[in-house]
């Protein structure tokens, strides 16, 4: 009996569902992108804005950069004051306030509904104050502006930089390179110690029979029902011992004594290997070793990428050992280094902090989508048999 066909407006809808499901999944790091493209008022403003824009209003005679500082709700004046310790500056009286009388010069009436905006001196250290005004909303100019800037700054200030001329604003000072040759450096030891320890056991426990074979690969599953927590203070133990804290081997020298989630993993598409390529070996005169390196890794490819690939995402994102093992700042992995950052100059920088954030996230977005194929093929192919 021949189906029907579906319907469109199912497929439709479905459709429909996912896109929005993507959205809301990629809505952070949207937000992640634009607020590093934003001056630090525009990532601070409430409520927010999607569009990093560049704001210019005459001040002074003479067009320029400003800040946005927020509306008047009364009408008043702008006097400029002619006696006293402030004479020459700039200040807002409301309507009562003229009234009274003073020592000052009116400039302009304000009306409720102006802005008052401040000229943006962005990263320049200067002494003078800067000029302000309250100006009418049509007298302010908004224009599309990325600030791509941010992202080397952001990268000087990640090890410490100040951003001073002066010796001692880079004492401490430790480049973004020597945090990310730090996390390259785990994760790449930490694959190969991954890919390496953990297809050994998974081949032992898949294709050769030994007595207590199934108990054993009962125990090692079980291991992954305990906690980080409760391994780490016999692991920092264990590693104070060995004289590792404060290096980067406890983060990678691990992987090469095996996990159960990888082993589980490789035993699953071992499995699914016809066994008859084996016995042809064996007849052939190979011995399991050879076997191993040359007919069951070839095959294994994209189960292989797959576990390389999730360390890889893991150590790349991992937080908890770095903070527990790591004692100086030139051993930090990014992870790390983004954490400190929020703290280094006693306030958060959100943009500087947005764009170093997505420098860390790329790279695993790139490696990713380039491994996409390979990935989702190892994890469809574990054990399913042909």
């Amino acid at each position: 009996m021949r189906m029907p066909a579906p319907r469109p407006f199912p497929r439709v809808l479905l459709y429909a569902l996912l896109g929005a499901a993507s959205a809301v999944f990629l809505a952070p790091f949207a937000w992640m992108v634009v607020t590093s493209l934003k001056p630090i008022e525009q990532a601070m403003s409430l409520p927010p804005d999607w569009i990093p824009r560049e704001y210019t209003a005459v001040l002074d005679g003479r067009r320029m950069e400003v800040t946005k500082d927020y509306v008047l709700r009364q009408a008043g004046v702008v006097v400029e004051l002619t006696a006293g310790a402030e004479a020459g500056h700039r200040v807002f009286l409301s309507a009562s306030q003229a009234a009274a009388g003073g020592a000052w010069r009116v400039l302009h009436p304000v009306a409720p509904g102006w802005w008052r905006v401040t000229e943006r001196l962005g990263e320049q250290r200067t002494e003078r104050r800067p000029s302000w005004d309250i100006v009418p909303p049509e007298a302010i100019t908004a224009r599309l502006r990325l600030r791509w800037e941010n992202y080397p700054g952001a990268l000087k200030r990640l090890g410490g930089d100040t951003g001073e001329d002066d010796r001692t604003g880079r004492i401490g000072h430790v480049s973004f390179w020597v945090f990310l040759g730090n996390s390259l450096t785990v994760c790449v030891l930490g694959v190969i110690g991954t890919v390496l320890s953990n297809a050994i056991v998974a081949y032992g426990f898949a294709r050769l029979k030994w007595r207590g074979r199934d108990a054993f690969f009962a125990v090692t599953l079980a291991t992954m029902m305990v906690p980080f927590p409760v391994l780490m203070v016999p692991l920092y133990g264990v590693f104070r011992g060995l004289g590792w804290i404060g290096t980067l081997l406890p983060l990678w020298a691990p992987t090469f004594f095996g996990s159960a989630f990888n082993i589980f993993l490789l035993r699953q598409f071992f499995r699914t290997i016809p066994e008859d390529l084996s016995e042809a070996a064996r007849i052939d005169g190979c011995s399991e070793w050879r076997i191993f390196w040359r007919i069951i890794l070839p095959l294994s490819k994209p189960v292989l990428a797959t576990a390389a690939l999730l360390h890889f995402l893991f150590a790349w994102n991992d937080f908890m050992a770095p903070l527990l093992y790591l004692t100086r700042k030139s051993t930090y992995t990014l992870s790390l280094a983004l954490q400190s950052y929020e703290s280094q100059t006693g306030g958060v920088q959100w943009h500087y902090l947005m764009a170093a954030s997505a420098v860390t996230t790329l790279p695993i977005i790139a490696l990713f989508f380039l491994t996409q194929k390979t990935f989702i093929q190892g994890l469809a192919t574990t054990g399913s048999k042909g």
